[in-house]
């Protein structure tokens, strides 16, 4: 028998197209067109449950920590037809539930369970693969107690990468009974969205042996940008808050880890201190990108202002910077999945199939040489690209002037705008820009004279000088003109339809059908593109506090959260600048006054533009012949805070 023939019936794959008819009745993973085939029934698939046991004690009962595994696989696996594993490790599943319809886990009257949330199971384990919900420490029937983003959160997902490699013990629910994962090729991939995606990135960058691959979907990669920016505080408390959201136990059980969070969470500063570190899986003090071995499929919104988009873009250009595989979508609704981005659900799913079957199963397939970024650009439009941000964006410098407009050239010696750090909202930083406020200064563009996409991250840099210590500013990239765009403020951007769709097999207890959806969409006369927020003292770092001396410039430079977006033809590109954003922050404004050097400040765009074309300062700036009335701005609402 050839090698490779040799090494694919060892672990139970068997290429459909190439079995002789004379092979072995014995079970075999089939594989056709370079995709898994449902061979495997899903009614008579092996159900059990396990308990790991991890390497922390977050509870400080003087006994290590359990992790709830549930398991799904085909019946006929074992040490005779062993399989890779899929997981999605979660601290939901007994409250908030997963996924748009909420499902959460069902259990007999016995407590094993008998229905997983999600399709995942429906459709993978009759393809050959075990399923695996794996309740975080602390959470649902796991001891412990959540670490939201810390220690235990995180090895408490790599015992069980570690349980699948014969690393780590764990018994059934007796609690006695030793379990071995004799089933187990020892290849896992994790898979989620919110905290179940962060859980995955955090693992990952352990450099744990035998996770293959990863699909994190609006996932946070640093728990610092999830609650900060440059020092401004989103939320209070926040850890904390989550922490007892998430732990279904009694209060007092998990008390000393959250008040732990509080007094170590540096809401006095809003500095990043080790606290964060533990929590940062870039480059943490638990965790960094330079472990991670784990192919990494990325799925994020470019609107998601829960889990602000800059979690993934920063992990995306430092998995890129350490040679990681990779791939991404890059959506425009709000906090959703790609399960529920209209039009795309069949796409979804083949995809995610085509890349798990390459990395679990090693099946060749063409998925590794796709496009590496598939990025949305309207209700059902997608485009695809080498890489995200467009490789063929170029860097454009916009400078504002004292007049209002916002274009290439520098404005004069001397130009200078003011306004007072007051807290507002945004809706009320960019209504009626052409009339003075006291709390922002507002610059547009003439009408531009065709269509501009922009992708990646705006950058910020201003001269100020405050008559106080320190003020927040809030940098808002605006599109003004009227237009229909996805109204991802609205339910995060999706509505439920009448119809449902199926993926893979059912039970009468636990189907694969959803509720299909549609886009939410509205007509408006403006939309902030990009948001970007910063404490003047820490202009310099994040990690220490740093007063600009009264009276004096200084350089304040930073990035807004990044975009992939096309101001269109007759509209404005504007730049508000203001101070303390209450939509998204919950920081007192310091009342500074705020003097902006005009002539030394600018906003870089990365902006694509066809072969030979260019931007000059008549497509973006005319003095204005009489006044350009914006028109009113909407009151939105802010947008919903679901952290699931």
């Amino acid at each position: 028998m050839p090698p490779l023939r040799a090494a694919l019936v060892a672990v139970g794959l068997v290429v459909a197209i190439a079995t002789p008819v004379q092979a072995s009745a014995a079970p075999a993973i089939s594989v056709e067109n370079g995709r898994t085939q449902p061979v495997f029934s899903y009614a008579d698939a092996i159900r059990e449950s396990v308990l790991v046991e991890s390497t922390v004690d977050s509870d400080s009962d003087g006994v290590l920590d359990r992790v709830r595994v549930d398991i799904i696989r085909p019946k006929e696996s074992g040490p005779g037809l062993k399989v890779a594993s899929i997981i999605d490790e979660s601290p939901y599943y007994d409250n908030s539930g997963r996924g748009n319809e909420a499902e959460r886990k069902v259990y007999d009257a016995n407590g094993n369970i008998v229905k997983f949330p999600l399709w995942y199971d429906n459709y993978f384990v009759p393809r050959g693969y075990a399923f695996l919900a794996v309740d975080m420490i602390g959470t649902t029937k796991s001891t412990g107690c959540p670490d939201v983003g810390g220690k235990a959160d995180i090895l408490g997902g790599k015992a069980v990468i570690d349980w699948l490699n014969g690393r780590a013990t764990a018994t059934k629910l007796d609690g006695v009974t030793p379990a071995v994962a004799d089933w187990s090729t020892g290849k896992a991939g994790m898979i989620g969205k919110s905290y179940d995606g962060t859980l995955a990135n955090g693992v990952a960058a352990t450099g744990v042996e035998g996770l293959e691959t990863i699909v994190p979907i609006s996932a946070i990669s640093s728990w610092y940008k999830y609650q900060r920016m440059n020092g401004v505080i989103y939320n209070f408390n926040y850890q904390s808050y989550l922490g007892n959201a998430v732990d279904t136990d009694p209060d007092a059980k998990c008390a000393a880890v959250r008040a732990y969070a509080d007094a170590n969470d540096g809401d006095d500063t809003g500095n990043y201190n080790a606290y964060w570190a533990e929590r940062d899986y870039i480059a943490g003090s638990l965790a960094d990108v330079s472990k991670v071995k784990a192919s990494v499929f990325v799925v994020h919104t470019v609107n998601d202002l829960n889990v602000k988009p800059d979690n993934f873009s920063v992990w995306w250009d430092a998995l890129a910077k350490n040679g990681v595989p990779r791939k991404i979508w890059v959506g425009q609704t709000q906090h959703v999945d790609p399960f529920d981005f209209e039009g795309q659900r069949d796409r979804w799913v083949d995809t995610l199939h085509a890349w798990f079957d390459y990395w679990l199963v090693g099946v060749s397939n063409d998925v590794m040489k796709q496009p590496r970024a598939d990025v949305q650009t309207g209700r059902t439009d997608w485009i695809t690209l080498r890489d995200w941000p467009e490789p063929a964006a170029q860097n454009h410098l916009f400078r504002p002037a004292a007049d209002g407009t916002l274009g290439l050239v520098q404005a004069q010696n001397g130009e200078t705008a003011t306004f007072t750090d007051v807290r507002q909202s945004e809706n009320t930083m960019v209504a009626n820009i052409t009339t003075p406020a006291a709390g922002r200064v507002a610059f547009t563009t003439s009408e531009l004279s065709k269509d501009i996409r922009m992708s990646g991250t705006p950058e910020i840099s201003l001269q100020v000088k405050l008559d106080k210590p320190t003020s927040n500013l809030t940098a808002l990239l605006v599109d003004f003109g009227t237009d229909t765009r996805v109204n991802w403020r609205s339910n995060q951007g999706i509505r439920n339809l009448t119809t449902q769709s199926c993926y893979g097999e059912s039970t009468a207890a636990d189907d694969g059908c959803y509720f299909d959806v549609e886009t939410n969409m509205t007509t408006a006369p403006l939309e902030i593109v990009a948001r970007g927020w910063i404490d003047v003292q820490n202009r310099d770092s994040i990690s220490a506090s740093n007063p600009l001396p009264v009276g004096s410039y200084g350089e304040v430079k930073w990035l807004t959260l990044p975009q992939d977006y096309t101001f269109k033809a007759g509209h404005r590109i504007g730049l508000v600048l203001a101070g303390t954003d209450s939509t998204y922050s919950g920081e007192p404004a310091t009342g500074a006054k705020v003097t902006v050097d005009l002539q030394r400040s600018r906003v870089r765009i990365p902006l694509v533009l066809a072969p030979g074309e260019t931007i000059t300062e008549t497509d973006v700036r005319a003095r204005r012949a009489a006044p350009w009335v914006a028109p009113a701005e909407p009151e939105w609402p802010a947008p919903e805070y679901r952290f699931w």
